[in-house]
């Protein structure tokens, strides 16, 4: 993101920082793309969402993921991690990990992702955004067209990953269940993919 701040959005913090105050009605994504923000903060309804620290288990979580997506990724689609995905004038949440069709990739210096270009989002549930990862996230993804979607969360006595995957129904655009996976991740969709769940013990 660049460091464009608009000044007369800004407000003094007890620390001296100046953080970005949101217009009446919200920022807009063109908007959010001049801001200078902390790394990772997302765009939802016109209103800033930053990042509170992360868990070991989410950041192993997102490798296993990741080197698991890529293992036989097609030609056709790349793989990225972090990235801002707009989702209509005022919603430009930033996912774990998507899957992207590689005609959308414009270089290094890009920092964003249209709906249209995203075949599968994926989000690992922290204690800070168990809401918006269960429940706000999906229904946008969902109403954006983005047609799967993958929930992680950290469960069992081993606290392993435990991934909710979902596809969208194109005629109501919101995701039905596919399946719950608890030690192995294999499905055919978007592409085929086979992760072992239970490597993170080894990372």
């Amino acid at each position: 993101m660049t460091a464009e701040a608009l000044p007369d959005s800004l407000h003094r913090q007890p620390d001296g920082s100046r953080w970005p105050v949101p217009p009446a009605d919200g920022f807009t994504v063109d908007e959010f793309f001049t801001l200078d923000l902390p790394p990772h903060t997302e765009l939802i309804d016109g209103s800033l969402v930053f990042v509170s620290p992360q868990r070991n288990f989410h950041t192993l979580a997102m490798y296993l993921l990741e080197q698991g997506l890529r293992q036989h990724v097609p030609d056709d689609l790349r793989v990225r991690r972090e990235m801002a995905v707009v989702l209509g004038r005022r919603n430009a949440p930033e996912p774990d990990l998507v899957v992207v069709k590689a005609d959308s990739v414009a270089g290094l210096r890009q920092t964003r992702y249209e709906a249209a270009d995203v075949l599968l989002a994926v989000e690992v549930v922290s204690p800070d955004s168990e809401d918006r990862d269960r429940d706000t996230k999906p229904h946008k993804y969902a109403a954006a067209g983005i047609g799967h979607f993958w929930r992680v969360e950290m469960s069992g006595e081993h606290d392993r990953p435990v991934v909710w995957t979902y596809e969208c129904d194109a005629v109501t655009k919101k995701y039905v269940s596919t399946g719950v996976h608890h030690d192995r991740l294999k499905l055919s969709v978007p592409y085929d993919i086979d992760i072992d769940l239970t490597a993170i013990d080894e990372l």
